[in-house]
This record gives structure tokens, sequence and C-alpha cells, in this order.
């Protein structure tokens, strides 16, 4: 232990090393079911995105929106599906899908992916060069759950900055990470103060591309501030850079905000949707752009395995969803606020500094806190006994994502539960 500490003291500064050391030191803090301690440090919590669950049939599933069945009128979709071969531009479904999506976001054309992870990787690769950088935040799902795949597999680089608890990043930090003039440095006439020419510098990758997630994931599924994103396109517009939106949830986005998804798009050069999420289709994910950009990303996905064959198959419970994504997602939120109230409300006063739901800016997300004491282990180990699934988002949160396989009658059953754990206590 005190040998990873003194290698971490190395390269942190001290206002980093305050953090670091804060969050060790707590790691003993909880309290397990027999009464030991309990670690509450991330590095001792299970990857809930690894994890197995025991799920039945009788299991109410919060772990994810990717967790939905299609539902009927989706497999009667995907039966009658007219389909071709994708790879030669005969899915007529599909096209009319990516065509749908481009109209829909504001962009000249759409392609169809099978996830977002991978509509993201394109959308970098389409962007940039091997060698280049884009910058993120170290807490957007780009960079934090898709495996450094643009280092990995695009040869790019990246350029991480702190994520606030709204989502946002600092522009002045996004401003300073841009590299000089993209990578190269300006030479200049002293006589006339005027560049005459500029060589690239050869210690530094060329900044190409801001990346952006909306919703945030990691902070609660919260909807990025609309004057925040037009900060950040102004910002990229003026530096020459492009701006990616992660908008997987993009959706819970627009009915938060009060807008439309073409608005949400408008700040951003090119966008990301997933259909698998929080609008229930069984596979896909949409990415749109200029046109010049999407036949790029069409390329390469076929380097990434990725070309489709009769996709049309699965296009068709994507436009199911789209016929009814505002309703669905207005659905989810109006029952998110629900039980994160509910919760509170159950949890007894002399108890709210230990366990307790955020209740601000909530989407589809729920995230219970467990401090002073209480392990995120030891509460989500409770609920799965209970048939009750959630996801051990890190070491002090849980994550309970609404979606349309839940319903009213579940979140009786859920707080009813909450109730018996907070009996142990």
């Amino acid at each position: 232990m005190h040998s990873l500490i003194t290698r971490r003291v190395l390269v942190l500064g001290n206002a980093s090393f305050r953090k670091f050391t804060t969050a060790r030191m707590t790691q003993t803090n909880g309290i397990n079911g027999n009464g030991n301690s309990a670690s509450t440090d991330l590095l001792d919590t299970p990857s809930a995105y690894t994890q197995k669950s025991n799920k039945t049939h009788k299991s109410i599933d919060l772990r994810s929106d990717t967790v939905t069945v299609p539902s009927v009128e989706m497999r009667k979709a995907m039966a009658e599906a007219i389909v071709g071969d994708d790879v030669y531009g005969e899915d007529t479904t599909t096209t009319r899908l990516e065509q749908r999506c481009a109209e829909l976001f504001g962009k000249e054309a759409g392609l169809f992916v099978a996830s977002g992870t991978m509509g993201n990787l394109l959308a970098i690769m389409a962007h940039c060069q091997r060698g280049d950088e884009i910058i993120v935040g170290r807490y957007n799902h780009i960079h934090r759950w898709e495996q450094g795949n643009y280092a990995q597999l695009a040869g790019i680089s990246a350029t991480t900055l702190e994520v606030k608890p709204d989502g946002t990043m600092d522009l002045d930090d996004i401003e300073q990470a841009i590299r000089v003039k993209g990578g190269y440095i300006q030479i200049y006439d002293e006589s006339c103060d005027v560049e005459v020419t500029s060589i690239p510098d050869c210690h530094m990758p060329a900044s190409k591309l801001i990346c952006i997630e909306n919703t945030h994931n990691y902070t609660g599924g919260k909807a990025l501030p609309i004057d925040w994103m037009k900060s950040v396109k102004m910002l990229a517009e003026r530096r020459d850079l492009k701006v990616h939106m992660d908008g997987a949830r993009i959706y819970n986005a627009a009915v938060a905000s009060n807008t439309s998804v073409k608005h949400i798009a408008s700040f951003a050069d090119t966008v990301q949707m997933c259909f698998s999420k929080g609008l229930g289709a069984p596979v896909g994910s949409i990415v749109v752009g200029p046109k010049a950009f999407i036949d790029r990303a069409r390329h390469s996905r076929k380097a990434l395995g990725g070309g489709w064959r009769q996709s049309g198959v699965l296009a068709a419970a994507a436009h199911v969803a789209l016929d009814h994504a505002d309703a669905t997602i207005r659905a989810d939120h109006e029952r998110a606020k629900k039980l994160s109230k509910m919760i509170n409300d159950a949890t007894p006063k002399n108890l709210r500094n230990k366990v307790y739901a955020a209740e601000n800016d909530i989407t589809n997300m729920v995230l219970i806190h467990c401090v002073n004491g209480v392990s995120v282990q030891q509460l989500n180990d409770f609920f799965q006994k209970h048939d009750v699934l959630a996801m051990t988002f890190d070491a002090r949160r849980i994550r309970m994502v609404l979606n349309w396989n839940v319903n009213d009658e579940n979140l009786e059953t859920i707080v009813e539960v909450y109730k018996q754990f907070l009996k142990q206590l």
C-alpha cells in the first residue's frame, strides 16, 4: 500500500495528491453486513459492466436502459422488413433510416452502425489522422468505457480534462489543451508582422477534435447546458477544430432541455446516437454529419468488420423506436424522478447522511449515494438477493436506469426492498 502511494506521489501535483490521499484514506470507512470493514475504494469495486447477475423472470432490471427486449410492434416490423445487402447499398429499410436520422438531426447524411462504441470510434477516425489528438473529458464514455479504442485501433492520442458535476469541461481548460495552431509553429516576417509560413512542431500532435457527451452518463445522466455547448462550438470554430457529440442519449437531453434533438445536434459537427438505450431498440446506433465525413466513416466501418448485410431487420426496429421516442423518454424521466423521491421519502432522517438519492436535474437515471459506513456493494448485494438489479457505478454510487420494461408497480417493489435494507442499519 505504501509503495503504491509513494509511486503515485511522484506524478501528482499537490492538489491532485490531496484528492488522491483523501480517496485512499476513506477505503475502510464502509461496514459490510457482518459488521466488518468494507472497502469503498474504487480499486476494490468490481466492474459492473462485466459482472453477470442472477437475473430471473421476476427480476426488475435497472442496470441500464440497454436491457430492454423488443416490443411486439418492433418484432412485427423486423419480420416484415424489406431488406437487401447494405454493403451494396441495397437495403432500403436501412437507407431510409439513415436519411430519416440525417433530417432529424439537421445533418447531410447518416450511417447505421452496430453500436455506440463503434459509432464514436468511426467518428474519431473520420475526423482525425493517425498521430492526431482529441480533447475529451476523463469521465466521458469515449475515454472511460470504450477501451481507449481511439489509441488502440486508430493511433490517435487524447488530452483528457476534468469533468464538472454537470457534465461540462472548463472552457479555459479546453482552450489551453489545444496545441499551438494544431501542432504547427507560425513563422513571422518581423518587418511586416505577418505570417510567412508555418512548420510542424515535432514535439506535438495536432489537435483536431473536441468530444462532448450529452446526456453525460458518469454525472448521472445530466443534460449539458445549451449555452455551454454553444460556447464549445464557437471555441472550436475559432480554433479550427471540430466537435463530436457522443449523443447516445441525446433524446433524453432534448426532453430534459425542452428542445429538439436537431437544436442540440446543431452544436456539434457530428453526432452519434444509440437506438438500443432509452429508445428501446435491440441493436444499433446512428452517426450523422457532413456527407464527406459519412463517406469516410462508411469506408472505415468495413475495416472494423461493421459492414451490414440484411441490416434492415434491425433498422426496422430502430424506425419503430423513433416513432415512439418522445413518449418513451418522457415516461422514463417521470419514473426516475418519482423513484428518487420515493427513496428519499423512505429514508429516516437519521440515515440520510449515509444513503440518499440525488434528485437534481434527473433524466432517466437515479444515483443512490452510499457513504459514512454504508457501502455500495452492501446495498447492491441486498437488492440483487431480492430480484432488483442495479449497477455498482463506482465506489460510492449505485446507478438505476429507468427503461420501458419498468412500470409504476415495480417502483413500489423497489422501495419496499430498499426499506428492508434500511432496517439492517
